[in-house]
């Protein structure tokens, strides 16, 4: 057995669509064998289904942890070493909903609302101030700890967490990279641990700036960009590479691999190059898939009641992809490792960005945390898109911090997705009497 006895939290562990991958990667992994897994969520209900069903997954690996829940999060903190956060506030698929569809009655052109436009925005307003109070705590009950983020939208809520505590280590994850190290493989013949990416931008808004064969030491980027139009042409997805995601590399000459639906939710001519019905039908998708899986759980759970456990019991052998875990292993052992993408600040790595921002791009671990990769000036017309989000994502923030309704409209107006007064005191308005539970007291 190990003996790294770290304490790893799991804040959102109720959750069966953030539980399964997180779960399964740690139960897979040898330098954490030992170390103690706390389950916090406030749903009690949820977060008691899971723990019951680990306890008998944990039982199958001869104890390999030691798990405890809590629906306090003040004990699960105490002496944490590493917090893996993922939260949602309120019913998140009918608040998603409300996002989308309000901003658009009243005129916005925008798409999908989950973490850009106007629906972005409200969805970051709602989830802020209850991250807010979990780095504050985080950073007063174990301020050595290394704060993970799954949360959306990932830039904003990252951007709150960098305001609000001074000394927190934390990084923010996604798994968009996915689709290029599901595609490059593919489009070189060769495994993605021969090839080694270097990215920029912004969490679901970010470009693919190198990429090196390791085995030969030579940069592709130029076989790339001769080769990506047909290859993704030939694998057209609506919900990954398609009309937009082509329009963009035609037109600015860096490839974005982040897929239609969300790199659209930053560009007022993202409508242009999109299908609302795509975008409606991922939100249902999306919906179906949590639905899915919430059942699987449940199913599983009432066979455990039963006292018929099915042997194969829901974890498997093959990692999720996410990279929480790996990431913590190469902390712990010192791995200087490398990551293709993850959300940190910009401490320097990109010098015509704001600095005070949420980057996404790659980087190094090790046991002194994860460190950006130095990007130097991004191209000027890549770095002027990117820049309009900036100042809306700057404002979103400001706004939840100092409870201010002048910012937050002054926000929602200046959005590409909005762009007149009118439209966005009505969409504010509208939203406010729909989620005014969910959130800040603007004044």
């Amino acid at each position: 057995m190990s003996d790294t006895n770290k304490k790893i939290v799991l804040i959102g562990a109720g959750s069966t669509s953030f539980g399964p991958p997180m779960f399964n990667d740690i139960y897979l992994s040898d330098v954490l064998e030992g170390s103690k897994i706390v389950l916090h969520d406030i749903n009690e209900e949820k977060l008691e289904m899971i723990y019951e069903l680990l306890l008998v997954e944990n039982e199958k690996r001869d104890n390999k942890f030691s798990l405890e829940r809590t629906t306090d999060r003040i004990k699960a903190l105490n002496g944490a070493d590493f917090i893996i956060n993922s939260i949602e506030v309120g019913d998140r698929m009918e608040l998603w909903r409300q996002d989308y569809e309000i901003p658009r009655k009243h005129g916005s052109t925008q798409i999908l609302g989950e973490c850009g436009g106007p629906g972005g925005t409200f969805h970051a307003w709602r989830i802020i101030p209850p991250m807010v109070e979990i780095v504050r705590d985080a950073e007063k009950i174990c301020p050595d700890a290394f704060f993970i983020n799954f949360s959306n939208p990932m830039s904003r809520v990252c951007l709150a967490i960098k305001r609000s505590v001074k000394n927190l280590k934390f990084i923010g994850l996604c798994h968009q990279i996915g689709f290029m190290v599901e595609h490059l493989p593919k489009m070189f013949n060769k495994s993605i641990n021969e090839l080694k990416m270097k990215v920029a931008g912004l969490n679901h808004f970010a470009f693919l700036f190198g990429l090196e064969d390791l085995s030969m030491r030579s940069n592709l980027i130029p076989s790339f960009n001769l080769k990506a139009m047909k290859y993704f042409k030939e694998h057209d997805d609506r919900f990954e590479f398609s009309t937009l995601t082509f329009e963009v590399f035609k037109k600015f000459g860096y490839f974005p691999y982040v897929g239609d639906n969300h790199l659209g939710e930053y560009l007022q001519f993202g409508e242009e190059f999109t299908n609302t019905t795509d975008m409606i039908d991922w939100i249902d998708y999306i919906d179906r898939e949590g639905e899915i899986v919430y059942e699987k759980f449940l199913k599983y759970y009432k066979s455990l009641k039963r006292g018929k456990y099915p042997k194969k019991g829901i974890l498997n052998k093959i990692p999720s992809g996410e990279r929480a875990v790996p990431i913590i292993e190469a902390i712990i052992n010192n791995e200087n490792s490398y990551e293709n993408a993850v959300n940190i600040p910009n401490d320097n790595i990109v010098d015509n960005l704001p600095q005070d921002l949420i980057l996404e791009c790659s980087a190094t671990v090790n046991k002194n945390g994860v460190h950006g990769v130095k990007v130097g000036s991004l191209p000027k017309n890549i770095a002027a898109l990117l820049r309009i989000e900036s100042t809306i994502q700057d404002l979103c923030v400001e706004a939840i911090l100092k409870e201010s309704k002048e910012l937050a409209i002054n926000c929602l107006v200046i959005d590409p997705n909005v762009g007149n007064f009118e439209m966005a005191e009505n969409i504010f308005n509208e939203m406010l009497e729909l989620q005014k539970s969910y959130l800040p007291n603007f004044k």
